[in-house]
C-alpha cells in the first residue's frame, strides 16, 4: 500500500530565543517492506541541517540555529511505499521457543543494555510476573492483550514518561507510558527489549479505538533468537505489522524522542508547541 504522511511541529517562544542544536528522528528505518518515494524536509530558513546516524543507526537530523528566532517549525513529507507484512511469519531457534530465551554469551554481552531488570524492589503484575519457563510467542500475546485489557489509554502529547510504578497505581497512561513498564517488564522476565517510535496508520479502524492518529506512536522491540527484533504494540494488543513504520529505536525515551533541543534566553520566556500528523492511504 502508498501512505502519505504529513508532520508538523511548531514551537513559538514571547520574544526572541537563542537554541541548542535540535535533533530530529522522524524518518523511516528503510528496509524490504517500506520504500521512501519522496522525502521533503524543512525547518527555520537560518537553519543549518546536517545528517547522521546515531548509536542505534537511527537516521536523524542535526539542526543548528545560528539566530535568535520567535518561532521554530519543522515540517515533514513523506509518500512511501509499504508491503504487506505478517509479523507472526518467522521461526524461533530452538532455544527461544521458551521465555525467557537462552541468548549466547556473543547475544548477552551485545544485547546487555537491553537485557537490564531496573531495580529489584520493583513488583510486576502476577500475569506479568516471571514464571516457570513458558511458551514465548504465547506468551508475548499475553503480556500484550493483558495492557490493552488492564490499562486506560490516555492521550498526553507532552512531558516525560511515568515511571512504570505511577502507571500501575494509575492503572492508565499514553504510549510512552506503556512502553516503559512494557519493556521493563520484558526485561525482567529475561528478554532484551527496546523502544521504537514511528507513524501508524489506523484508517481500518473504529475512530475511538485510534490511538495515534494525530501524535507520532511509540512500541517494544524484543530480540528473539531466529527471529531478530519483532515489534509489540501494548497500547493497542497487537504485534506490529505493515502498519507501523519505524522511525527511532533506542534504549530509553530520550534516544526516539521525535526532536529533543532546547532554548535560551535572558530572562524567563514563555513558550507553546503545537503538532499535527496526517497519515493516510493513498
Amino acid at each position: 500500500m502508498k501512505l502519505r504522511i504529513r508532520y508538523n511541529a511548531l514551537y513559538t517562544y514571547d520574544g526572541p530565543a537563542s537554541l541548542s542544536p535540535h535533533l530530529v528522528r522522524i524518518f523511516p528505518r528503510m528496509d524490504l517492506f517500506v520504500s521512501v518515494e519522496t522525502t521533503r524536509f524543512t525547518t527555520h530558513p537560518s537553519g543549518d541541517v546536517q545528517w547522521r546516524r546515531d548509536l542505534f543507526d537511527n537516521l536523524i537530523a542535526c539542526c543548528f540555529f545560528p539566530q535568535t528566532v520567535e518561532s521554530l517549525p519543522f515540517e515533514l513529507a513523506l509518500d512511501l511505499e509499504v508491503r504487506e507484512r505478517n509479523p507472526f511469519h518467522f521461526l524461533l531457534d530452538s532455544r527461544a521457543l521458551q521465555m525467557p530465551c537462552d541468548y549466547s554469551q556473543e547475544e548477552r554481552e551485545i544485547l546487555s543494555a537491553f537485557l537490564d531488570p531496573g531495580p529489584s524492589s520493583f513488583v510486576l503484575p502476577a500475569p506479568l510476573a516471571p514464571r516457570a519457563p513458558r511458551p514465548t510467542v504465547e506468551t508475548l500475546v499475553c503480556f500484550i492483550r493483558w495492557f490493552h485489557e488492564n490499562l486506560e489509554y490516555e492521550r498526553r502529547e507532552a512531558g516525560d514518561p511515568q515511571t512504570p510504578e505511577v502507571t500501575l497505581q494509575r492503572g492508565k497512561g499514553s504510549c510512552r507510558d506503556f512502553v516503559a513498564l512494557f519493556a521493563r517488564s520484558l526485561r525482567r522476565n529475561g528478554m532484551a527489549a527496546r523502544l521504537a517510535s514511528g507513524f501508524v496508520w489506523e484508517g481500518d479502524k473504529a475512530e475511538e479505538d485510534r490511538h495515534a492518529e494525530s501524535a507520532l506512536h511509540a512500541w517494544v522491540e524484543a530480540y528473539l533468537p531466529g527471529a531478530g527484533w519483532v515489534g509489540l504494540d501494548p497500547t493497542n494488543g497487537v504485534f506490529c505489522d505493515h502498519h507501523f513504520v519505524t522511525t527511532a529505536v533506542g534504549l530509553n525515551h530520550w534516544d526516539i524522542s521525535p526532536i529533543t533541543g532546547t532554548y535560551f534566553a535572558n530572562d524567563a520566556l514563555p513558550s507553546t508547541m503545537t503538532t499535527s500528523l496526517d497519515v493516510r492511504k493513498t
